[in-house]
C-alpha cells in the first residue's frame, strides 16, 4: 500500500536503539519515518554502536545521534531536551536487559534516562533470544512496561542470530512504522472506537473449480482500514481480498461468498454494539470504566447481485454439459438492506459507469437502504478496478462533497473526516 509522503508531516520521532543484531532493520525504519514527512532524531547506547556506527543513523535522518560521549547541556543535545523536543519515543530493538532496566526504572546510559524522561507514549519493539524472552522474570517486566505508558510490539518466530529457529526476532520495519503512526495520527473521537470494514468482491461458487465474482480488488477496503486503525479505531476488516502490508495486529476475517461475509457482518455488528472495558492504567481507578461510542460500519464490499441457483459438488464435466451450458442464477440477498442498522452509523459504497444518472442512483441508494452516507465512485472502464488511486463523491441527505484523485490511503483519510462529522 501507498504510503502518503506527507503521512507524519511535522511529526518528531525520537529512535533509540540498543545493542542486538536486529539493529540493522532500524536502519530502514528510519527511511520509512523520513520518507513519510517526520523528522527523526536518534539515540543509541554503547552495546548498539557496536553493530552499526552513528554516521549510518545520521546519514539517513540528517540529524546527530545523541550518545553517551557526546551529551551537550548548553543546546538541547541532552536527555531532557531531546524528550521535551519529541511527539513519540521508539525503541527498536529492545533488548531483555533494557527491557528489565526499563521496568525497574533504572538509567545507567542515556538511551534509558531518556526512556524514563519522556512522559509520552513509548513503542517498545523487543528482540532477544526465545529462552531470554520467555524467561518469566522477562514476561513479568513486560507487563509492568504495558501499564506504564508503553506500547509492547510482538516479536516474530523465525531463525534467530543464535541459528536457533524462535520466538524473539524484532517486529518488521513496516509493523513498527505503522504501529508508530497510530500513535502519531490518533484522534480521540475514532480512539477505540469499533469499526467494521468489508471488502473484495464476494466468490459465488458454481461448483468446487468455478465461481462467479466481480474486478473489485479490495484495495479500497484495505486502505480504508489502515487509514481508521491510524486514526485509533478498533477495526475489524471483513473481506475477500486484502491489500498487502496491512497492519499486523488489524482484526482481519477472510471471506470468500456474500452468505459467510453476512453471517461474520452480522456477529460483528453485534459485538461492536457491546460497551468497551477502558484499558488498565498504572494508577488503578476503582472502578470500571466502560467505553461507550456508537459504531461504524463502511460497506466497501462488492457483493454479487446474483448468485448461482445451485452449487454443484465437485467439478461439472464438459462432456456432460454438451455443446452449451446455461447456468441459472438467482437473486441474492441484499446485505445492506437486510442488516440492523439500529446504533450504527452505515456508509455504503456504490460504483458507477454513468457519471449522468450516477448522483441520482447514489441518493436513491442512499434513501431506499437508509443509510448514513454513500461513497460514489464514478468508474472510467473495468481497468479502473484495481488501481491505486480513486475519486469519491461523500454523499449524505444534505450534501454532496468532491473528493478530488488521490491515493486510496489519503482519500480514505478524507473518507474518514467527512465520516466524523456524521455524528458530530
Amino acid at each position: 500500500m501507498k504510503i502518503a509522503d506527507n503521512l507524519l508531516q511535522n511529526k518528531k520521532i525520537l529512535l533509540a536503539v540498543t545493542g542486538s543484531i536486529a539493529v540493522y532493520k532500524s536502519l530502514e525504519l528510519v527511511r520509512l519515518f523520513v520518507k513519510a514527512g517526520a523528522e527523526v532524531r536518534v539515540v543509541m547506547s554503547a552495546s548498539a554502536k557496536k553493530f552499526i556506527t552513528p554516521l549510518t543513523f545520521e546519514t539517513l535522518s540528517n540529524n546527530k545521534v545523541l550518545d553517551d560521549s557526546n551529551e551537550d547541556w548548553s543546546s538541547d543535545f541532552n536527555h531532557i531536551k531531546i524528550t521535551q523536543w519529541a511527539d513519540l519515543m521508539v525503541i527498536a530493538p529492545a533488548t531483555a536487559n533494557t527491557v528489565a532496566k526499563l521496568a525497574n526504572a533504572i538509567a545507567d546510559n542515556i538511551l534509558l534516562q531518556s526512556a524514563l524522561a519522556f512522559s509520552g507514549m513509548k513503542i517498545l519493539a523487543p528482540s532477544a533470544n526465545t529462552n531470554m524472552l520467555q524467561n518469566p522474570i522477562t514476561q513479568a517486566n513486560f507487563k509492568m512496561l504495558g501499564i506504564a505508558n508503553y506500547t509492547i510490539l510482538e516479536t516474530q518466530t523465525k531463525e534467530l542470530a543464535c541459528k536457533t529457529v524462535g520466538d524473539g526476532a524484532m517486529a518488521e520495519p513496516q509493523d513498527i512504522f505503522l504501529q508508530s503512526a497510530r500513535e502519531l495520527l490518533k484522534d480521540e473521537f475514532w480512539a477505540d472506537r469499533r469499526v467494521i470494514v468489508t471488502g473484495g468482491g464476494t466468490i459465488e461458487k458454481i461448483d468446487d473449480v468455478r465461481y462467479l465474482s466481480n474486478f473489485s480488488s479490495g484495495k479500497m477496503a484495505s486502505a480504508l482500514a489502515t487509514a481508521l486503525y491510524l486514526k485509533g479505531a478498533d477495526v475489524n476488516l471483513i473481506a475477500t481480498r486484502f491489500d498487502n502490508d496491512l497492519p499486523l495486529n488489524m482484526h482481519k476475517i477472510d471471506v470468500e461468498s456474500s452468505a459467510e461475509m453476512l453471517e461474520y457482518l452480522i456477529d460483528s455488528i453485534r459485538i461492536a454494539k457491546k460497551p468497551k472495558l477502558s484499558k488498565p492504567t498504572l494508577v488503578r481507578d476503582e472502578h470500571i470504566h466502560l467505553i461507550e461510542k456508537k459504531p461504524y460500519l463502511f460497506m466497501a464490499a462488492a457483493v454479487s447481485d446474483y448468485i448461482p441457483e445451485f452449487t454443484q459438488d465437485g467439478k461439472l464435466k464438459k462432456e456432460i454439459l454438451g455443446e452449451s451450458w446455461s447456468l441459472t442464477l438467482k437473486k441474492n440477498r441484499d446485505i445492506l438492506s437486510s442488516i440492523d442498522k439500529k446504533d450504527i452509523t452505515v456508509i455504503g459504497f456504490k460504483a458507477e459507469m454513468d457519471a449522468l444518472s450516477a448522483i441520482d442512483n447514489a441518493g436513491t441508494m442512499l434513501k431506499e437502504k437508509n443509510l448514513d452516507a454513500v461513497c460514489l465512485n464514478i468508474l472510467e472502464d473495468s481497468s479502473s478496478f484495481g488501481s491505486d488511486t480513486n475519486a469519491i463523491e461523500f454523499i449524505t441527505k444534505d450534501e454532496v462533497v468532491t473528493l478530488p484523485k488521490q491515493d486510496k490511503l489519503s482519500i480514505s483519510f478524507e473518507i474518514v473526516a467527512n465520516a466524523k462529522e456524521l455524528q458530530e
